[in-house]
C-alpha cells in the first residue's frame, strides 16, 4: 500500500460512488419499483421498522439496539465475518457504489449514512421519498447522541449500550493529563488528528495531551493536519501512536531523521493501533479494543 493509502481510506466511500452508475439507477427505480417508494415512505411519528445501514459503526449499533429493524447493510469488511450479519443482505459489493435499486427494494423506512461520504447516494434515495439520515461521529458525544437518537426511531433502550461505552472509558481519578502523545496516520504527508477527529477525541479521554490538538490547517480531511518533520521533532512528545492505515507506515516512519530523536522512540514508547477503532470507529468491538490498548498506555 502506497503513502496515500490513508487518504484513499478515509475517502473511500466518496470514491465510490460514480455518477453515470447512479443515474443509470435512478432511471431503473424510477420506471420500476415506484411503488416500492411510496410503502418505504414514513412520518416522523412512525417507528422506524426497516433500516439500511450504509457504515459498519451504524449498522453495528442497531443490531446491538434490535437487529430485527436492520434490513440491510454495507458490504464492510469489518462486518463480513461477523455472524450477526451473514443473513442480512448486503447492498455494497467490493469497492462498488450502494445498489440503489437494491435498496429500494428491501422497502426501508430509513437509511443511515455518513456525512461527507454518503450525501450523493442518501440524497437519490431523499429524492425518491425514502427517508435518510446522515450522521457525523467525530467524538464519543456524538456517539452517544447517534445510540439515543437511533434508539428512539426503532423504539429499543439504548441504556445497556451507555453502560457498556462507559466501561470503555477510564476512571478520571486515574487519568494522568501530563503524558504528551502524538498520532500519526500517515508518512507523506505526516497527517496528525487535532480536537475536532475522532481519534484526537479519544485520546483526550484517556488524560493524554495531544499535541496536535489546537492545530489548524488547510488540509481537505477535517480534523487532520500536516506536519512538517521540524514541527514532530519540535513537540518530541512523550508517547507516539502509529495507525496502520498503511502497513508499512512504521517502517517508513523508522527512515525519517527525526525518530531516532524523539523521547518515544529512546523511551520505547511506539505504540501502533489499528485504523478501526482510532481513525474510524468501525464498530463498538472496535471502539472497546482501542480503549483498552489506551488503558494500558495511560
Amino acid at each position: 500500500m502506497n503513502h496515500k493509502s490513508f487518504l484513499i481510506s478515509l475517502l473511500l466511500t466518496v470514491f465510490l460512488v460514480s455518477c453515470a452508475t447512479e443515474t443509470k439507477q435512478i432511471a431503473e427505480v424510477n420506471s420500476e419499483v415506484k411503488a416500492s417508494v411510496t410503502t418505504a415512505q414514513t412520518s416522523s411519528q412512525t417507528q422506524v421498522q426497516r433500516v439500511v445501514a450504509l457504515s459498519s459503526l451504524s449498522a453495528d449499533i442497531i443490531a446491538e439496539l434490535d437487529k430485527t429493524k436492520l434490513v440491510g447493510v454495507v458490504g464492510s469488511k469489518i462486518l463480513q465475518n461477523d455472524p450477526r450479519f451473514k443473513d442480512i443482505p448486503q447492498i455494497t459489493q467490493g469497492q462498488n457504489a450502494p445498489n440503489l435499486e437494491k435498496i429500494v427494494a428491501l422497502k426501508p423506512d430509513l437509511v443511515i449514512g455518513v456525512a461527507g461520504f454518503s450525501d450523493v447516494p442518501l440524497k437519490k434515495l431523499n429524492d425518491l421519498g425514502i427517508k435518510t439520515l446522515s450522521t457525523k461521529i467525530y467524538g464519543w458525544e456524538e456517539l452517544e447522541d447517534f445510540t439515543k437518537s437511533i434508539a428512539e426511531k426503532i423504539g429499543a433502550d439504548p441504556q445497556p449500550l451507555f453502560n457498556r461505552y462507559k466501561s470503555f472509558l477510564p476512571d478520571k481519578n486515574t487519568q494522568n493529563k501530563n503524558t504528551s502523545t502524538l498520532v500519526l496516520v500517515s508518512r507523506k504527508p505526516i497527517l496528525a488528528p487535532n480536537k475536532e477527529s475522532w481519534a484526537g477525541d479519544i485520546v483526550a479521554r484517556f488524560g493524554a495531551k495531544n499535541v496536535a490538538a489546537e492545530l489548524q490547517g488547510n488540509n481537505p480531511i477535517g480534523g487532520y493536519v500536516s506536519l512538517s518533520a521540524e514541527k514532530v521533532l519540535e513537540s518530541n512528545p512523550d508517547v507516539l501512536i502509529v495507525v496502520n492505515a498503511e502497513p508499512t507506515l512504521l517502517d517508513s516512519l523508522k527512515k525519517e531523521p527525526f525518530w531516532q530523536k524523539l523521547k518515544a522512540t529512546q523511551n520505547n514508547q511506539v505504540y501502533v493501533f489499528d485504523y478501526y477503532g482510532m481513525v474510524n470507529p468501525g464498530s463498538i468491538a472496535a471502539i472497546e479494543k482501542t480503549s483498552q490498548e489506551l488503558k494500558k498506555i495511560f
